[in-house]
């Protein structure tokens, strides 16, 4: 039965990753805000203190409700989202690993993607290409069996992590001919000769997260980093050649896993703007009265308020649809990734609204949270592509 009461741990874990933002990450999100540097200090802080382990994630994802890895990142990107993605963006080769990886591979790998609290390490889950990205199945890069081994070649782009992980988990495709079936997925262990990472993209927002292009020349594994190992991929090649439909692709699965996660990332930026915005109104005057006396200004407080609860309620029921009953049946990973990405996009922009001249001007923040924004309406499936699956599972039933 869900319910919409925390427990003393949620509560007790939530206000912890609060403080933890508020404390280590608010205070210096402008400096990496503009250079642009990747934060290694915070991601070693979040370390030393188990907030950025393989244990803190098994805590999170084991809470019987679902609901923890969305209390957690909601606390984080509250900080700055940024941030948030360089202390979170692990999560998704991990997701691919625990997904789709065999039990001896899941305690490999995984442990490997975090390092250990003195010398922490992130991973990259490396899908998007150039001419692949909604479109998984046009996917060009190749891996081919070659002596015992696989070899790896191509091109990806817009990496979270991409060459500044230590492992990297590339999708392939190892039948072109079946398109987005005919993909696997192979950990790249550190070090591996021809992983390179080329451009580092200058973004928009959520400047503190490493995006870049990952380049594959001739990158030799060993047959043990295919992810399910060949007897799972022989299998579900055999089906796909049969002409058995497949759900979707081993992208589009992993995506499936942490859509409504990136969603609660999103609220957390909506509500740090609304947070912002009705403080200043309340303290702000115009004409002798303080702005939130204004219907103009209350209403759309009201708004951001409404759309905001609106979106978390997507979100956490999807977390407990996931964690109670498999798959999602009704796209409701993208529905609440969906609702979240335009909720922020829209609540940042109300913000700078009421904020006036001085929303517009880096003195206040809610310039920087409307651009951190608009990446929730892009990445992991674009808004259209969300309405796609969502329109697609209504069909369907």
């Amino acid at each position: 039965m869900l319910s919409f009461q925390l427990t003393d741990e949620q509560r007790e874990i939530r206000d912890w990753v609060h403080d933890f933002a508020e404390r280590e990450i608010r205070p210096v999100a402008p400096e990496y805000d503009e250079t642009e540097e990747f934060p290694w200090d915070v991601i070693k802080k979040a370390a030393k203190v188990g907030l950025y382990s393989v244990d803190f994630i098994q805590q999170t994802y084991a809470d019987e409700t679902g609901l923890m890895p969305a209390l957690v990142a909601e606390e984080l990107s509250w900080g700055c989202a940024g941030i948030a993605l360089a202390l979170t963006g692990t999560q998704l080769p991990v997701a691919a690993i625990f997904g789709q990886g065999t039990p001896e591979q899941i305690a490999t790998w995984i442990p490997a993607c975090y390092g250990s609290p003195e010398n922490p390490k992130v991973g990259a889950f490396a899908v998007t290409e150039p001419e692949a990205g909604s479109d998984v199945s046009s996917m060009k890069t190749r891996a081919i069996r070659n002596n015992g081994d696989w070899v790896l070649n191509g091109q990806k782009i817009f990496i979270t992590n991409g060459g500044i992980a230590d492992v990297h988990v590339v999708v392939a495709a190892v039948e072109p001919e079946l398109g987005s079936r005919g993909q696997a997925s192979f950990v790249i262990p550190p070090g591996t000769k021809g992983l390179t990472q080329g451009k580092k993209e200058k973004k928009m927002g959520i400047r503190a997260s490493h995006t870049a292009e990952v380049l594959l020349d001739d990158v030799r594994v060993p047959a043990d980093c295919l992810l399910g190992g060949q007897e799972r991929l022989d299998a579900k090649l055999a089906k796909a050649r049969s002409g058995e439909h497949s759900r979707s692709s081993v992208a589009l699965k992993t995506f499936e896993m942490t859509r409504p996660v990136v969603g609660a990332s999103a609220l957390g930026i909506a509500r740090a703007a609304l947070e912002f915005s009705l403080k200043y109104a309340k303290e702000r005057k115009q004409f002798g009265k303080a702005i939130i006396d204004n219907e103009a200004i209350a209403f759309k407080l009201a708004d951001m308020a409404v759309e905001i609860e609106a979106a978390r309620l997507l979100v956490w029921h999807a977390l407990w649809m996931s964690r109670n009953g498999g798959e999602f049946k009704k796209a409701e990973g993208s529905m609440a990734k969906l609702k979240c990405g335009e909720v922020a996009v829209r609540v940042t922009e109300e913000a700078i609204q009421i904020c006036g001249g001085y929303g517009y001007v880096r003195e206040f923040p809610v310039e920087k949270w409307h651009r951190d924004s608009k990446i929730y309406t892009l990445f992991e499936g674009t808004s259209e592509i969300q309405r796609l699956v969502i329109s697609r599972a209504l069909a369907a039933g």
